[in-house]
C-alpha cells in the first residue's frame, strides 16, 4: 500500500537511542535518561482533585465545544494580563487546543496549502518543520544564529528577512519559538517588534510557539509577542500547560492572537473535534486562576537541574553553555569525539556511558555537531550521568 502523507518522513531517529536504552535496561545496566523532555514533575494537586471532582458529574461527560470552555478562555486571558499585559477577548481571540503540537499542526491546514512556504527555525522542535509539510507546503529552515553573552539571539530575524527577500514564492509564515528548543537561546522584545513591523508590511503571518514561556532562569523574562505593537494584526502564539503546570499528558494549551487567525483555526477545528474532555478544561481552569505561583516554582527545581548538570558536565571535562531557559542543555559534541555524528556520539553514550540524550540531528541538519540533554530526572541521577559519562569518555579527561 502507499501511504502519500507520510512516505516522505525520515526515520524518527529518538527512537533508535530509544531502542538501544530499552535492550540496555532489559540486561540489567541502569540507563540515566536525559533523552525524551518528558517532564517528571507531578502536576498541580488542585488540578487532580478538581479534575476528579468534575469527572464524578455526568453532565461532563459529554461532547464539549471545540474552543474550549468559557471559563477556560477567560483565564487564559486573565493570565495574558496579569503576566504580559496583554488584553484578549476570551471570545475572539483566545482557542483551546489540544496540546500545541495539535494546535500548531492544525494551524498550518488553517495558513498554508499546497504551493505555499513557511520559514522554520534550524535546528528545530521537529513539529515545527514538519507540520508545514503535512500541510502540503513547503518548509525552508533558517538558521537561529549564535547567541550573545546573554543568551539572546539577534541573526533570526535578520535570517527570516533574507529568506523571504531571496525565496520565492513568498513564504506566507514564519515560525518562531523563544525560549528556543533545542538551542535554549532566547530573545528580545527589541527583535520581536522589528519582526512584527516587517510582518505587517508583507502580509506574513508569524507563529510563535511559546511552550517555555515560563521555563526561565537568571532572570531572564521572555517576551509575548503580542506585547509587540501591532502584532495583533499578524501574529498567534501558542501557550501550554505542559511545562509551566507540569501538565504534560493532559494536552491543554491555547492559541491566541490574530483573532481572523484564531477563527480560522475554530472552523477547522469543529470538524475535527470537540476538544479536550471537559473535567481536564475544569481542572486547567482552577490551576490558571488559582496555582499563580506554580510555574515559578517548577522553573526553580530546573534550574537547579541544570546547574548540577553543567557543574556535573565540567567536572567531566565538557565545558558546555549554561542555558538561560527552556528544560533542556545544547551541548556541542566535545572536540576529542567531534569526528562523530549526533547518532554515533550518542549511541556511544548509551553503550559506555548508560546515559541517553537526544541526537542533535533530529531536531534538523544543523544540530548534528550537538546533542541535547532533557532536565527530567533528579539531581542526584544528572550527577550520576555526569560520573558515569567521565568514566565512559576517557578522552574528555
Amino acid at each position: 500500500m502507499e501511504f502519500r502523507r507520510i512516505q516522505g518522513l525520515p526515520p524518527y531517529v529518538f527512537t533508535i537511542i530509544d531502542g538501544l536504552k530499552v535492550q540496555a535496561r532489559r540486561a540489567g545496566r541502569d540507563v540515566v535518561d536525559l533523552g525524551f523532555g518528558n517532564p517528571d514533575l507531578p502536576s498541580p494537586d488542585k488540578a487532580v482533585e478538581k479534575l476528579c471532582e468534575a469527572a464524578h458529574n455526568a453532565r461532563n461527560h459529554r461532547y464539549s465545544s471545540s474552543r474550549g470552555i468559557p471559563k477556560l478562555r477567560e483565564a487564559v486571558s486573565a493570565l495574558y494580563a496579569r503576566r504580559f499585559g496583554v488584553h484578549l477577548d476570551p471570545d475572539t481571540e483566545v482557542i483551546s487546543t489540544i496540546g500545541a503540537k495539535e494546535g500548531f499542526s492544525h494551524l498550518m491546514w488553517v495558513l498554508l496549502q499546497p504551493g505555499d512556504a513557511a520559514l522554520v527555525p534550524s535546528p528545530s522542535y521537529p513539529i515545527h518543520i514538519w507540520g508545514p509539510y503535512f500541510a502540503g507546503a513547503d518548509a525552508r529552515q533558517v538558521p537561529v544564529g549564535p547567541k550573545d553573552a546573554e543568551g539572546n539571539v539577534h541573526d533570526y530575524v535578520d535570517n527570516v528577512m533574507e529568506a523571504w527577500e531571496y525565496g520565492w514564492p513568498k513564504p506566507r509564515v514564519v515560525v518562531l519559538s523563544f525560549p528556543h528548543n533545542p538551542t535554549t537561546a532566547t530573545t528580545t522584545l527589541a527583535d520581536l517588534q522589528r519582526l512584527v513591523d516587517w510582518a505587517r508590511e508583507r502580509d506574513v503571518v508569524l507563529v510563535h510557539d511559546f511552550a517555555y514561556a515560563d521555563t526561565v532562569f537568571d532572570g531572564v523574562e521572555p517576551p509575548s509577542i503580542l506585547q509587540c505593537e501591532g502584532a495583533e494584526d499578524v501574529a498567534v502564539e501558542l501557550y501550554s500547560m505542559t511545562k509551566s503546570y507540569s501538565m504534560a499528558g493532559w494536552r491543554v494549551a491555547f492559541l491566541v492572537g490574530n483573532r481572523e487567525v484564531v477563527a480560522a483555526l475554530t472552523k477547522l477545528k469543529s470538524y475535527l473535534d470537540y476538544g479536550t474532555f471537559q473535567p481536564i478544561q475544569i481542572a486547567a481552569t482552577v490551576v490558571l486562576n488559582e496555582e499563580v505561583d506554580h510555574p515559578s516554582q517548577v522553573s526553580a527545581v530546573y534550574r537547579s537541574r541544570r546547574d548540577a548538570l553543567v557543574e556535573g558536565l565540567a567536572r567531566a571535562g565538557w565545558e558546555i553553555p549554561t542555558p538561560r531557559g527552556t528544560m533542556f542543555a545544547w551541548a556541542r559534541i566535545p572536540e576529542p569525539y567531534a569526528e562523530l555524528r549526533s547518532i554515533d556520539f550518542a549511541k556511544l553514550l548509551v553503550e559506555d556511558c548508560d546515559v541517553a540524550v537526544s541526537p542533535g540531528v533530529g531536531f534538523g541538519p544543523q544540530g548534528d555537531d550537538y546533542v541535547r540533554f532533557a532536565l527530567i530526572e533528579n539531581e542526584q541521577r544528572i550527577a550520576q550521568a555526569a560520573r558515569q559519562l567521565r568514566r565512559g569518555l576517557p578522552k574528555l579527561g
